[in-house]
């Protein structure tokens, strides 16, 4: 049925049928079904302290967090990339956002099965959008380069996600507190 078991479906997209991969929407399929909240938002408490007035959505200056379930604001990556402006936190009235020299996410990105790469085919868009240099390339003689993950350096941008040509990269979620 999903592509990870070990992802929880969440009520509301169960009763909207997308326990099946075919009606599951773009940025679930590339997101997962956890809402990605802007940076640096304090996790513990964001719905608790968030006033939903749309403040971060307006100064976003790639467009990338929207308006999301129940009003409050989401990432979305299928938008463009987080530029880490720090528009957001700056725009905030509720005090819902950690200190900025905090890294902004925990999530990190992994790469699916479908990646042309590992189907033998040339291709290297993710690195040529990742300005952390988390993709790098080894040549390999008589063959296409090799792919190796730097993930440490992944600042959570989603630069790589939309440029792939397959969707072959997903966002991984690790155990989120906000700290």
């Amino acid at each position: 049925m999903t592509n990870n078991p070990n992802q929880l479906l969440p009520r509301r997209s169960f009763l909207r049928g997308q326990f099946l991969d075919s009606l599951k929407s773009e940025k679930a399929s590339r997101q997962g079904y956890e809402a990605i909240r802007p940076p640096w938002a304090n996790l513990a408490n964001f719905l608790e302290k968030c006033t939903a007035c749309n403040n971060c959505i307006k100064v976003c200056e790639t467009s990338i967090v929207v308006k999301g379930a129940g009003g409050y604001p989401e990432v979305d990556f299928s938008k463009g990339e987080c530029t880490f402006c720090e528009k957001c936190v700056q725009s905030c009235e509720a005090d819902v956002f950690r200190d900025v020299s905090e890294q902004a996410w925990n999530h990190k990105i992994e790469i699916q099965d479908s990646c042309l790469l590992k189907q033998g085919t040339e291709c290297r868009s993710c690195g040529d959008s990742c300005e952390m240099r988390v993709f790098r390339f080894r040549p390999s003689l008589g063959g296409i380069a090799q792919m190796t993950l730097d993930l440490e350096s992944c600042n959570g941008c989603g630069a790589c996600l939309n440029v792939c040509p397959t969707s072959a990269i997903k966002i991984s979620h690790s155990n989120n507190t906000g700290k």
